[in-house]
């Protein structure tokens, strides 16, 4: 498949990047620092940009079957828009030139699945993740209301541990206090739901 990749830089963005080029994938990554993406390969474009610029969107997007999103927010105290904003212009250049498929990691206790998770962790979502979970809560209903064959994917918190495979996927799960899943599986589960289509138009929680 030829895939597009936002957010590679990142932690989820980085696994999911060198998991694609692992299974053969060609792969156009957007970056602003490429200092910050520890990949090469022949088969990975780097396009130097940013999210919210149109034209570096385009780059990024034509010509892919597959587009996948790991963007986020790192400042947890101002609202820069970038996951709303970002997602407002792929969205848009995905549809101008005909790329259906988009496959995005947002986060649990986003939108309804607030009502699965435990008292406390309800609770941090409120104070010191109520910035960016805000932003997360726009970008989701962005995507829902696209019409594209979208698949939302919301880990709980992530670490950096190794690729298992062993991982439960579903709606409406009650996660306890403390459930995890290393952003290497997360990734995993990106890139096989970019082909395997079992969570299309759904948004389910990955936990280990």
């Amino acid at each position: 498949m030829r895939l597009a990749i936002f957010g590679a830089t990142g932690g989820t963005g980085v696994a999911l990047t060198q998991q694609a080029l692992d299974a053969g994938h060609s792969v156009r990554v957007l970056v602003r620092n490429p200092s910050r993406l520890p990949i090469s390969s022949d088969r990975m474009r780097v396009v130097l940009g940013n999210v919210l610029d149109r034209e570096s969107v385009v780059k990024t997007v034509l010509g892919t079957d597959v587009v996948l999103s790991c963007l986020g927010q790192r400042n947890l105290v101002k609202n820069l828009h970038v996951l709303s904003g970002g997602t407002r212009l792929i969205l848009d250049v995905m549809k101008q030139h005909g790329v259906k498929r988009l496959v995005c990691e947002t986060s649990f206790g986003v939108a309804e699945s607030y009502n699965d998770a435990p008292l406390f962790a309800k609770l941090v979502f409120r104070t010191m993740l109520r910035v960016p979970y805000s932003d997360k809560v726009v970008q989701e209903a962005m995507i829902r209301e696209s019409g594209l064959e979208w698949t939302i994917v919301r880990p709980t918190r992530l670490t950096d541990g190794p690729k298992t495979g062993n991982y439960t996927v579903g709606e409406k799960l009650r996660c306890k206090a403390g459930a995890n899943i290393s952003r290497a599986d997360v990734a995993e589960f990106m890139l096989h739901e970019a082909s395997a289509r079992e969570w299309i138009c759904k948004a389910p929680t990955i936990t280990s």
